[in-house]
């Protein structure tokens, strides 16, 4: 039977990159990780000497990978790394993903905010949804401004200049192709991972991994023991993104590095997009910067609020 050895180092390989036709062992793989992670970092100026770093660490794959591997690019690079995990209120799901989270950041020895949507806005998902009594919006979709919500104000917290998410190539692919589909093109433009942060935005956000494939984060995951949560989300199959993953994942397994071309074509879209006309603003609820007034966040509070309200007279 024939041994596939390492291009690079010629031991046993146990990865095969298919998009590149490289064939890897657990050490060279590994260091490929890093070393792009490293890579994509300094090609975007994402992360300068004494910058502080609020990395979004969930407990699951892609944000435990990123800890580890930003930890490691930090002996190199010196900057602050705090953990922010943010409780959603997920029955059967989030109790798990919390408490690796904890044990991940505590055996890195990095500080750590745990903030939760009870605390932040008076409810948990599973308390959003349970008054809806049609999917008008989805669960992503109220969950999705929320967090991003809870992670900057954990970030202000904790006074970091930089948010990091354990992003990856495909959870970016997957976010334009909603968008495109939608028709909107703005937010294909914000949703440009190279961007830097408007000077309204004190706080940067960045995703080191916008150019890693999924399934590699996964392997690297399991080759350093990375323990995370593998139970998906109840939620994650109303909207329209598992269609759309299932779709990519399909091209790419008939046609190599697909993922890696559909990429380069959102950046060149990108910069042919007109940069939104809708000028930043200050929501009149929570003062925080906007394109719209009120904020995403906020509206999604009082659409929450109003169904709790009408949930709470029908039952009297």
């Amino acid at each position: 039977m024939k041994v596939n050895l390492c291009l690079k180092c010629q031991e046993k390989a146990v990865y095969h990159r298919k998009y590149s036709g490289e064939n890897l062992c657990p050490n060279c793989f590994n260091n490929s990780l890093i070393e792009k992670t490293r890579k994509t970092i300094s090609k975007y100026k994402m992360i300068n000497y004494g910058d502080k770093v609020a990395i979004g660490v969930s407990g699951g794959k892609d944000s435990l990978a990123l800890l580890d591997i930003l930890i490691k690019i930090k002996e190199y690079k010196d900057f602050e790394l705090i953990a922010i995990t943010i409780d959603e209120g997920i029955a059967n799901y989030r109790e798990e993903a919390i408490e690796i989270a904890l044990n991940a950041a505590s055996k890195a020895g990095v500080k750590q905010v745990v903030l939760s949507f009870k605390e932040l806005f008076n409810f948990g998902l599973d308390e959003a949804l349970m008054n809806r009594k049609e999917k008008k919006i989805t669960s992503c979709a109220i969950c999705g401004p929320l967090r991003r919500r809870a992670i900057e104000i954990g970030a202000k917290k904790v006074g970091a200049n930089i948010i990091a998410t354990g992003h990856n190539l495909d959870d970016i692919l997957q976010s334009f192709m909603i968008n495109l589909f939608s028709g909107d093109v703005y937010r294909i433009k914000a949703g440009d991972p190279r961007k830097e942060a408007k000077k309204e935005f004190m706080i940067r956000r960045i995703k080191p991994f916008m150019e890693i494939y999924e399934t590699e984060i996964a392997f690297y995951s399991f080759l350093n023991e990375l323990r995370f949560q593998t139970l998906e989300c109840p939620h994650m199959n109303e909207g329209i993104r598992t269609e759309i993953r299932n779709s990519l994942d399909n091209f790419e397994n008939k046609h190599a590095g697909i993922k890696l071309s559909l990429i380069k074509s959102m950046f060149e879209i990108c910069e042919n997009i007109k940069l939104n006309p809708k000028q930043l603003q200050s929501c009149n609820i929570c003062g925080y910067n906007s394109s719209s007034n009120p904020c995403s966040t906020c509206k999604t509070v009082e659409y929450i609020s109003e169904l709790t309200r009408s949930s709470s007279l029908e039952n009297r």
